[in-house]
C-alpha cells in the first residue's frame, strides 16, 4: 500500500491516458458521432447504453448509472485497487507513480513488503534450481527448455526445513511477513520452518505480474501431497487467481480466446508448444470470480477436462459458474480428453495444429448442458419432459437478457415441448436514473464541468459567493479547482470530488445534455454565473428590506441599500 499519489499526478495521467483505448481493450465500442459507444459491461442490456467521451474522457451508462474516468474504469472492471489502477495507467504511459511522504507512509506498510519478500523467494527458487541436478532433471524430462522455464520462473525448493527461512528471514520481522505471506508454517513447538520442502516451484502471479503465491510439486513419491499450493493470504484468493494468466496477457495484444486446464504442466506445455492461451485454476473448481476474470480477457473460453465422471463433473461446475456470465458474444467450449490422456502428453503427440483441431471439435455450452439435462431422464415421456424443464428452469434465468438466453429458452421449449418462461435477471431490471431537474446552478455546474477551461474568463472575486441557493457552495468548490489547476479535464475533475457526498450528482450533471457549440456553452455560462450574481443583489435588497422593517438600519446600510436599488435599476 502507497501513500497519497499527488493530485497533480492524477491530473496529468488523465490528461495523457486515452480512456477510449483503455475501455476498448476490454469492451469493443462503436463510433458514435463525436463519442462511442456499447452494452454497458456492469449491467445486462439488449441496446448499447454505454457511452465513452474521448472529449471528457470518461464514461457514462444511461441504464445503470456507472460513470468514471479510466481510473474508474479499471477498478470496476479488472477489480483493482485506486492505486493499482493507478499504476497500471502510469505504466501504459511510461510514468513513475510518484506518493507523497513515500510508500512507508501508508496506512499498511507490509504489503509492498509482502510483494518484495515473495519475489525474493522466486529469485531465491530460480537459483537454487539451477543447482539441484534432480530438480533439473525433472524438468528436462518433461521436455521444458530453458525458455519456457525461464518465461514461468520455475524453481526448487531446497529439501531443508529452514532454507528459505535463513535466507529472507533475517529479523523477526520478515519471519512474521514470511508467515503472513504463507511460506513459512509452525510446528507442534511453535518454531517456524519452511512450508515448500524439495519441491519443484511454480511461481503464481497477479495481473500485474507480481509473485503473489507458490505451487509446489513433490519429486520424492509418498512425501506428502503431490501438489502443495501457497495458503489463502491477504495477497492470494485461489478462488479469484488463474494460473499463467500473466503469461498469456503477456504473449498476445489482444486475447481472443483462453483455454482452461487442470495442471500447472498442461498450462506450460501449451504455451511451449505454441499456444500461448492456457490458464490453470489453482486447485478449485471453476469460481464465478474465475468466470469473470476469463471473459474479461476474452470472448471464447474453452474448458479442457478428463472425459471421465470427475472431468465432467468440472466441467459442470464450470457450467454453473459461466452461466450467468454468458453475455452476447462470449462463448464457453468443453474439450473432454481420451482416456489416459492430458493435455501436456497430447501436444506433445499431436503438436499445436493437432489440439487445436480437438478445440474446433470441441462441445458448444448449449450442447452440454442439455446433454446433462437430460441424463437420467426419459425425455420422449410427458413427465420426463417436464423433469427437463424443471431443472433447466431456473439455471437458464441466471443468463442474461440476450439473444443468448432467448435461444436457449427456444431449445429447452422445443426439448420439453412446452412453451417455458422464466423471469429475466435480477440484473437487467435496473431503471434508468431520473433526469436531471434542471435550475440555474446544476446548469452552471453541469457546463463547468463539461468545460473546466471556463473558469479561466471567471473574474475573482465571483459575485455570488453570499447567495444562499442549494449547490452554490459546490459551484464554488469546482470553481476553486478549476481555477487552481488549469488544463483540467472532466475526467479529473470528476475524480477530485469522487470521495465527495455529491460525487454522484456531480456524474449525473457530467453528462446533462446542454446543447450548443462551444462558444455558445461559454457564453451561456457566463450568463448563467450573471444571473446568480443578481440573484445575491436581490437576496441583500430583501434582507436589507426585512431588518429595515424589524430593527432599523444603520447609515452605511441605507447607503449600501440605496446603491443595490440603483444598480438594479440600471440593470
Amino acid at each position: 500500500m502507497a501513500g497519497r499519489i499527488p493530485d497533480t499526478f492524477i491530473d496529468d495521467l488523465l490528461s495523457r491516458v486515452d480512456i477510449v483505448d483503455v475501455i476498448q481493450e476490454r469492451v469493443p465500442l462503436k463510433k458514435a458521432g463525436r463519442d462511442w459507444t456499447a452494452r454497458c459491461p456492469f449491467h445486462d442490456e439488449r441496446s448499447p447504453s454505454f457511452t465513452v467521451s474521448p472529449n471528457k474522457q470518461f464514461y457514462h451508462c444511461f441504464g445503470c448509472g456507472a460513470h468514471g474516468s479510466a481510473i474508474k474504469f479499471l477498478m470496476d472492471y479488472d477489480r483493482l485497487e485506486f492505486t493499482d489502477a493507478v499504476e497500471e495507467l502510469a505504466s501504459r504511459m511510461g510514468l513513475k507513480v510518484p506518493y507523497e511522504g513515500g510508500r512507508s507512509s501508508a496506512p499498511q506498510p507490509d504489503t509492498a513488503d509482502l510483494y518484495t519478500l515473495l519475489e525474493q523467494a522466486s529469485q531465491m527458487y530460480q537459483r537454487t534450481l539451477a543447482q539441484s541436478e534432480k530438480a533439473m532433471a525433472y524438468f528436462e524430462g518433461r521436455g521444458l527448455d530453458a525458455a519456457t522455464r525461464a518465461s514461468f520462473g520455475l524453481g526448487y525448493s531446497p529439501d531443508q526445513w529452514d532454507a528459505l527461512k535463513n535466507h529472507l528471514g533475517t529479523t523477526p520481522q520478515r519471519v512474521a511477513l514470511l508467515e503472513k505471506a504463507g511460506m513459512l508454517v509452525r510446528g507442534e513447538r511453535g518454531a517456524p520452518y519452511d512450508r515448500f520442502r524439495d519441491r519443484v516451484m511454480f511461481p503464481i502471479l497477479d495481473r500485474r505480474g507480481r509473485t503473489i503465491a507458490f505451487g509446489g510439486r513433490v519429486l520424492v513419491k509418498d512425501d506428502g501431497p503431490k501438489y502443495l499450493n501457497s495458503p489463502e493470504t491477504p495477497l492470494f484468493h485461489k478462488g479469484r487467481e488463474l494460473f499463467a494468466l500473466w503469461q498469456v496477457r503477456q504473449a498476445q495484444q489482444k486475447v481472443s480466446r483462453i483455454i482452461v486446464v487442470e495442471g500447472y504442466m498442461d498450462v506450460i506445455a501449451l504455451h511451449q508448444f505454441g499456444l500461448p492461451q492456457a490458464v490453470a485454476t489453482l486447485g478449485t473448481a471453476t469460481t464465478r470470480e474465475h468466470a469473470e476474470v476469463l471473459f474479461r480477457n476474452c470472448s471464447d473460453v474453452y474448458f479442457c477436462f478428463d472425459g471421465d465422471r470427475a472431468g465432467r463433473q468440472a466441467a459442470w461446475r464450470a457450467v454453473e459458474s459461466v452461466l450467468p456470465r454468458l453475455r452476447d458474444g462470449r462463448q464457453a467450449h468443453f474439450l473432454f480428453l481420451p482416456d489416459g490422456e492430458d493435455p501436456d502428453s497430447l501436444i506433445r503427440q499431436e503438436g499445436a495444429s493437432g489440439f487445436e483441431q480437438r478445440l474446433k471439435a470441441a462441445t458448444p455450452l448449449s450442447e452440454f448442458f442439455f446433454a446433462e439435462m437430460a441424463r437420467d431422464v426419459n425425455t420422449a415421456s410427458l413427465d420426463g419432459k417436464a423433469r427437463l424443464a424443471e431443472r433447466a428452469k431456473p439455471l437458464l434465468a441466471q443468463i442474461p437478457d440476450g439473444a443468448f438466453r432467448d435461444l436457449m429458452l427456444d431449445e429447452l421449449n422445443r426439448r420439453a415441448n412446452v412453451q417455458v418462461r422464466v423471469d429475466a435477471p435480477e440484473s437487467t431490471a435496473r431503471t434508468a436514473p431520473k433526469p436531471v431537474e434542471r435550475t440555474l446552478v446544476r446548469t452552471a455546474v453541469g457546463l463547468l464541468l463539461q468545460n473546466p477551461s471556463f473558469a479561466a474568463d471567471v473574474g475573482s472575486p465571483v459575485g455570488f459567493e453570499a447567495l444562499r441557493q442549494p449547490g452554490v457552495p459546490l459551484l464554488l468548490d469546482v470553481l476553486a479547482v478549476c481555477r487552481a489547476r488549469p488544463g483540467l479535464n472532466t475526467a479529473a475533475l470528476l475524480e477530485h470530488f469522487a470521495d465527495r457526498e455529491e460525487a454522484p450528482a456531480l456524474r449525473r450533471l457530467a453528462v446533462m445534455e446542454i446543447p450548443g457549440e462551444s462558444d455558445a456553452l461559454q457564453a451561456a455560462f457566463a450568463g448563467a454565473l450573471a444571473q446568480l450574481e443578481k440573484q445575491t443583489v436581490q437576496q441583500r435588497i430583501d434582507d436589507l428590506i426585512r431588518q429595515k422593517g424589524e430593527l432599523g438600519l444603520s447609515p452605511a446600510e441605507t447607503a449600501e441599500l440605496g446603491q443595490l436599488l440603483s444598480r438594479k435599476a440600471v440593470r
